[in-house]
């Protein structure tokens, strides 16, 4: 073995970047250190948990390709939600299973569906927590698209009508925000319009700004049983490979009236997320969607990579992004791990 002389080792020292006056090691030794320097801090306070609620009493379906997601009835969901508040999440997203599903998706307006159901009962339960709701037609209509259907197309100002009704309908029960995920132009504008209206004026507008053509679905859509029964949603939804677009699309629905834009999925369009917060002033939310989940779930559950190290990287990076909101399934999870 080659013993090397520490003294015989010339060392750069004529300029203030030289090593070794500069370790970035230094700042990594401990986990304190590593605390007390990180850029990014994620805080439970950014976190809503998505819910899917479905009629009856009792119910906990669970999702197959979600692991530790379940369908829940209004009771289950504020059980639900009563932990999500005590873990200190502020915010909670609800999607509906309605009891009948038609070409129209009438279920979605409906003053005694099973979403303003579960807004009254969660403001009654849990008063504190914010309730935001998705409006959109593909979980009420018996195709499964996100609007009305003409001729094989989903027509959209037809459309636009029936989102203002569906808006309406949670906002009467009580919505705390409201955010449209159809991806139809103008409906920000039109749901703005609709809410002021009938006296809603404060319940702000998260849209589905930029919201892509993604194969990481999948799993959701099981789980509000929404799979289109023809076609593909690319005619509406964006193209994975546009992010200029993402930006025109945001830019309008800000314009429209929008108050918080959401990019969605998260983990493959950080780049887009960090593209969106350098373009707008308002909140920017993205959505780890319920493909991220399952990925992780999966490999994990195969031994592949630690689960909570996965789920800790994965959301620091969509806050690295530059998102101040993150829709995630990990909403429980992270908030026991953020607490300690």
């Amino acid at each position: 073995m080659r013993i090397v002389n520490a003294e015989s080792i010339s060392y750069r020292r004529d300029t203030a970047m030289g090593f070794p006056t500069h370790r970035a090691r230094r700042l990594r030794r401990t986990a304190t250190l590593r605390r007390l320097v990180a850029e990014t801090r994620p805080t439970v306070d950014g976190l809503m948990l998505p819910l899917f609620v479905v009629p009856g009493t009792g119910v906990a379906n669970p999702i197959a390709s979600m692991p530790g997601v379940a369908q829940l009835s209004v009771d289950r969901l504020v059980e639900e939600c009563r932990e999500a508040s005590d873990l200190g999440i502020p915010a909670v997203i609800l999607f509906g299973i309605p009891e009948h599903k038609d070409a129209y998706g009438s279920a979605a307006w409906s003053d005694g569906g099973v979403v303003p159901r579960a807004i009254r009962a969660i403001k009654e339960a849990v008063p504190d927590l914010l309730v935001a709701t998705d409006v959109c037609l593909c979980e009420y209509t018996d195709h499964g698209h996100c609007g009305v259907i003409e001729k094989g197309e989903v027509q959209n100002d037809p459309t636009l009508a029936l989102l203002v009704k569906e808006a309406l309908a949670h906002a009467r029960a009580g919505a705390d925000l409201v955010a449209p995920s159809d991806m139809m132009d103008g409906r920000v504008g039109a749901i703005r319009a609709g809410l002021d209206a009938e006296g809603f004026v404060d319940v702000p507008i998260m849209a589905y700004a930029a919201k892509y053509a993604s194969a990481f679905y999948g799993p959701f859509r099981d789980a509000a049983q929404s799979t289109p029964q023809f076609g593909d949603r690319r005619g509406y939804q964006m193209d994975p490979a546009n992010a200029r677009e993402a930006l025109r699309e945001v830019a309008l629905d800000v314009e429209e009236g929008a108050d918080i834009v959401m990019v969605k999925p998260a983990l493959a369009y950080l780049d887009v997320i960090a593209k969106v917060r350098a373009a707008v002033d308002v909140p920017v939310a993205a959505y780890a969607v319920s493909g991220e989940y399952a990925m992780i779930k999966a490999a994990a559950a195969a031994g592949m990579l630690d689960e909570e190290r996965a789920m800790l990287e994965s959301h620091t990076a969509i806050v690295r992004a530059g998102a101040g909101i993150v829709l995630t399934y990990f909403a429980k999870a992270l908030a026991r791990r953020l607490g300690r």
